[in-house]
């Protein structure tokens, strides 16, 4: 068996309808659209999620909370993902993107304090819980807010 004589298995792929092309096509006259109707003129038809004049589910279910347009999302960095650095090292937004700690920046980051850690390092990040901001300091590191 050569490649271009590869064939589809009998039966699996038929020939799509080719609808308003005449009576003699098989989907006479009006193209398998019936007679009358909305669904049978040009343009025909409704929009997603239309229910025929009924109230849309999507206006029937209550509306909840609100979005706040100052919320910062940061990234959150445990102190646990910080022991991979060499003592010393300064840990920089920069760095944790560079090491696939985090994977986007987003608002800032936010280095939160599960885990322990046991190197001491300097790490710059916008934001410091508190029990974060004490086992690196524990271990002998800095904490610098950006």
């Amino acid at each position: 068996m050569r490649l271009h004589e590869l064939k589809p298995a009998e039966g699996t792929n038929k020939a799509t309808k080719r609808r308003g092309r005449g009576t003699g096509s098989g989907q006479g006259k009006t193209a398998g659209r019936g007679q009358t109707g909305q669904n049978s003129r040009s343009g025909g038809g409704t929009r997603p999620g239309f229910e025929g004049g009924q109230m849309p589910l999507h206006r029937r279910l209550p509306k909840r909370g609100f979005t706040n347009i100052f919320g910062k999302n940061y990234a959150e960095v445990n102190v646990s993902e910080l022991e991979v650095f060499e003592n010393g090292t300064i840990v920089t937004p920069e760095l944790l993107l560079k090491n696939r700690i985090v994977r986007k920046e987003l608002d800032g980051i936010k280095v939160l304090g599960d885990g322990e850690i046991s190197k001491s390092i300097t790490v710059k990040a916008h934001k410091f819980s508190k029990t974060a901001a004490q086992k690196i300091e524990a271990a002998g590191g800095k904490i610098e807010v950006i």
